[in-house]
């Protein structure tokens, strides 16, 4: 699992500009959702095409934490990073400009609708009544490339907790549009992963300064806990 290791100044600048408050001192179980962003094959099976080994390290926290959240009233929902033919939103400046021919070919035909990278990792704590949905764009909240803030609308959420991979790029989208958009943000340090400890503290670092709470796993169910007793 990554080495958390956030800078001395970004953490008492995060706490300067904010204080001791909390997300989840008053969090009502029932109006949040765990939003599990690409935990599929393509990113935590050994040896593929975007493979973020340690992402394999954070499945029992993510599952965890979705099951707290269920044992609460509360919502969960998976995303999978996909490539649609039919995507009324064609994204070539990344296919053609981020990629090389060869990459991007890969990348289409394993998460494509058939493709073997889009399946979420079968040891994923998927349950009745959760929401999947694919999405064709880092963030989940692009209009017109997921399905997910109707979802959350019609839920009524108003608090989105985030895990999966990877970090600093399509969790930390997903994040930043979320309080952009007016959510309550929960990042999970220790339920979030990348390639490396460098850009997943990096991530952290935007996170609490600017986006979200950032919280363990630990006292996330701590606090789930005694929000569902209460």
């Amino acid at each position: 699992m990554h080495r958390i290791d956030v800078p001395p100044d970004i953490l008492a600048r995060a706490q300067g500009r904010r204080g001791p408050r909390s997300f989840t001192d008053m969090l009502d179980p029932t109006t949040t959702a765990h939003v599990v962003i690409d935990m599929q094959q393509g990113f935590l099976r050994p040896g593929a095409l975007l493979e973020v080994p340690v992402a394999r390290e954070i499945v029992g926290n993510v599952n965890r934490i979705s099951a707290a959240l269920r044992q609460a009233g509360g919502h969960v929902a998976f995303t999978r990073f996909a490539w649609l033919p039919d995507d009324p939103l064609d994204w070539q400046v990344f296919y053609r400009r981020f990629l090389n021919a060869s990459e991007a070919e890969a990348q289409r035909h394993g998460f494509g609708p058939a493709g073997a990278d889009l399946p979420l990792w079968p040891d994923m704590d998927v349950a009745p009544g959760d929401f999947v949905v694919d999405k064709t764009r880092y963030s989940a909240f692009t209009p017109g490339t997921s399905g997910l803030p109707d979802w959350l609308k019609a839920k009524g959420i108003r608090t989105l907790i985030i895990t999966g991979t990877l970090s600093n790029c399509c969790c930390e989208s997903t994040a930043r549009d979320a309080m952009q958009g007016g959510y309550d943000v929960i990042f999970v340090a220790d339920a979030n992963a990348t390639l490396t400890d460098y850009e997943h503290n990096a991530a952290l670092a935007n996170m609490m300064t600017l986006f979200a709470d950032v919280i363990d796993t630990g006292t996330l169910l701590a606090r789930l806990s005694s929000r569902a007793a209460a």
